[in-house]
């Protein structure tokens, strides 16, 4: 009974695990995961987090600054007494002050509303590259992931035209051993089932060839087992017309044009903000300070007052022996106060980031026109691939059905001793490059109609 107990306590624990083992992964699942732990994207991310504390702290320049000061001063020379502005001669004495202050700009030309739009524009530039790079990302998960189908259905092939030659060469051997077939026949069968053979063995190295950059692409482990969902395709549908411009103007909203279209912006407003140098400043001030001062304690505690050649203590320091509130109270000072800074030179340098600012805004947007005009070849390359592949589809699968119908043939008379091995091998070879071409053309096309896709706005999905 113990033993059993023990037996279903290990199955709980290693189900689960051998559960996960045998997960296998979708496309979507593999650019999901690409999105949430590629490290080139989370370091694009941060810097995202990075533009958000700089927008936030442009939006915060509107704000006073506020400050507290406090000192503390003990002179034993000659100073001041501050409480009732007498000299004081070799006594030492303590001066606390405290104060209070506060300004903020009330005119800087709109450069600081003009700043927040910049940062704004910078903002959304960060996120547009994430967004690049996201959608890069995916078109090389996806092409990875086609190639390892591809490979998958090519090792497929290659197995059973391994097999039919495994078939014939134990027909031939039959008829070899009946007299109906030559020895040659056989021998002939003989090594194009060991070209076979090979055909099979690079077909699984390619496949996991394939497998290993997907990997990579993912920055799995190599060791981890990994293993994808082999969606059926079935029959392509009849392809559509393409409209070039359609697609061009639906795939303006994507991140490398709307990047270039943010950049635009923010040379605008940086733009503004090198003409706001021009403007006079305003700012407005308040404060607030007292202090306490025990120089006239320590008078009091001097027996003779002539050590400080002032005469009398009271005449020297009249009421000024309060205590540290009273004084603080008596010795306030309020304060407010407004200025206005006027620019007549700065040595040329408003003028000169004036100029580099709109040097600035023409650069922006020629590559905005630039990704724009790249945009349009990027489109019609798409689509003519596509076009061309859809057509390279319909030939291949013709080619496969003649090859599949002379292949038929050649057996027949192959198997009643009409032709040689020489022969049969010629046309078994004829028919796997046929099917192999087919397969490739088939996701090859996939993989355009993606791209397709992509430029549609459309998520890539299988």
């Amino acid at each position: 009974m113990k033993k059993r107990s023990c037996l279903l306590w290990f199955l709980v624990l290693i189900l689960p695990l051998s559960l996960q083992a045998q997960k296998k992964w979708s496309l979507e699942e593999c650019i999901r995961y690409a999105w949430e732990n590629n490290l080139t994207i989370k370091q694009q991310e941060l810097g995202v987090a990075q533009s958000e504390n700089t927008h936030f702290q442009s939006k915060m320049a509107f704000a006073p600054s506020v400050s507290a000061r406090v000192s503390e001063n003990v002179n034993w020379g000659q100073s001041v007494d501050l409480s009732t502005l007498t000299i004081l001669n070799h006594v030492r004495s303590t001066n606390t002050g405290v104060g209070i202050y506060a300004d903020m700009d009330l005119f800087t030309g709109f450069q600081k509303l003009n700043t927040v739009k910049q940062e704004q524009s910078r903002l959304k530039i960060a996120i547009e590259e994430v967004q690049k790079l996201r959608n890069e990302i995916s078109i090389e998960i996806t092409r990875s992931y086609l190639n390892v189908l591809l490979a998958g259905e090519i090792l497929e092939a290659t197995r059973q035209s391994r097999e039919s030659v495994t078939e014939q060469c134990s027909r031939t051997r039959k008829l070899v051993e009946a007299g109906s077939q030559p020895l040659s026949a056989l021998l002939e069968i003989e090594s194009q089932l060991a070209t076979e053979e090979l055909q099979v063995v690079e077909a699984q190295n390619n496949q996991r060839t394939f497998y290993l950059n997907l990997k990579q692409l993912l920055d799995l482990p190599v060791e981890e087992d990994f293993e994808i969902i082999e969606p059926g395709l079935g029959d392509l549908q009849e392809m559509e017309p393409i409209s070039v411009e359609d697609l061009y103007y639906t795939s303006l909203g994507l991140p490398q044009i709307k990047k270039t279209e943010y950049n635009l912006e923010q040379r605008r407003h940086e733009l503004a903000i090198a003409q706001g140098g021009r403007y006079p400043r305003l700012s407005l001030s308040f404060g607030y300070s007292s202090f306490f001062s025990d120089a006239n304690k320590k008078k009091d505690k001097d027996p003779d007052p002539e050590e400080n050649g002032t005469g009398s203590i009271d005449d020297l320091f009249g009421n000024s022996s309060a205590g540290f509130w009273d004084q603080m109270k008596k010795n306030n000072n309020p304060s407010i106060g407004l200025s206005m800074t006027i620019p007549l030179f700065s040595r040329w340098q408003v003028n000169t980031n004036v100029k580099n600012a709109r040097l600035g805004l023409e650069m922006a947007e020629l590559e905005m026109k630039n990704a724009q005009h790249m945009l349009m070849k990027e489109v019609q390359q798409a689509a003519n691939d596509a076009t061309s592949t859809w057509l390279r589809i319909q030939a291949t699968e013709r080619s496969v059905t003649a090859m599949e119908e002379s292949f038929r043939y050649v057996q027949q008379k192959f198997d009643i001793g009409m032709l040689n091995g020489t022969d049969y091998i010629v046309s078994k070879t004829n028919l796997f490059k046929a099917q192999s071409n087919y397969i490739q053309a088939k996701y090859e096309h996939v993989f355009k109609l993606k791209i397709l896709d992509f430029y549609k706005g459309i998520p890539i999905t299988l």
